[in-house]
């Protein structure tokens, strides 16, 4: 077997046990998590979301889902990807530090009963740590998506999806698969429009 041949196999041996790994209460968490935005979207609520580097990719994945549609036709819903505005991000940056990055946004958007999803493969980035001491002031719901257990984000966040992987890859892939179950909950919680049944239907470019 060649080298690269064999290091592929072993990155997918790593996510196949890194998935293996989600317990069952893993799996219930996460579509509880589904369903809590799907009673809270519907009357108002939102979501901000927020990561570092491909953490901030699969943040502004679930906020797309979230805005647009995952499997059917549905009402948009308020999700932010807090990274995304670059202006913000750079006059925070360049005006606080980078630590601040997050924090002020909540501070500008969240309000209470809303959803902080933060996602870090570490659990210990300080933008997203206070970012979730931000969030638990102004009375939002902070949930982590982290690696191994322990960290500091999963002890600040009021629940935490940790996945028991060192690969930082392995980490983020497992996320990805854990944010989809998280809109199959949603998409199966939330109220249908009238005149659309809930359904799967193929979607032009994806």
């Amino acid at each position: 077997m060649n080298e690269p041949h064999r290091t592929a196999r072993a990155h997918c041996r790593a996510l196949h046990e890194a998935l293996a790994g989600f317990e069952e209460h893993e799996l219930r968490r996460v579509t509880a998590w589904g369903r809590h935005l799907a009673a809270v979207l519907p009357v108002g609520g939102r979501l901000l979301a927020a990561g570092n580097g491909g953490s901030a990719a699969q943040a502004q994945h679930l906020t797309a889902e979230l805005v647009g549609r995952y499997a059917h036709d549905r009402p948009a819903y308020s999700a932010i990807a807090l990274h995304a505005d670059t202006s913000s991000v750079t006059a925070i940056g360049n005006d606080y530090g980078f630590d601040e990055l997050y924090a002020r946004q909540v501070a500008a958007h969240g309000r209470p009963g809303d959803v902080l999803v933060l996602m870090s493969t570490s659990g210990r980035s300080p933008n997203l740590l206070a970012a979730a001491d931000t969030a638990r002031a102004a009375g939002l719901a902070v949930w982590a998506m982290t690696g191994p257990r322990p960290n500091p984000l999963a002890l600040r966040a009021a629940d935490a999806l940790c996945v028991d992987a060192h690969s930082t890859a392995t980490v983020q892939e497992a996320h990805l698969v854990a944010l989809h179950l998280l809109c199959e909950a949603f998409d199966a919680a939330a109220p249908a429009p009238r005149g659309v049944a809930h359904g799967t239907r193929e979607v032009a470019g994806r």
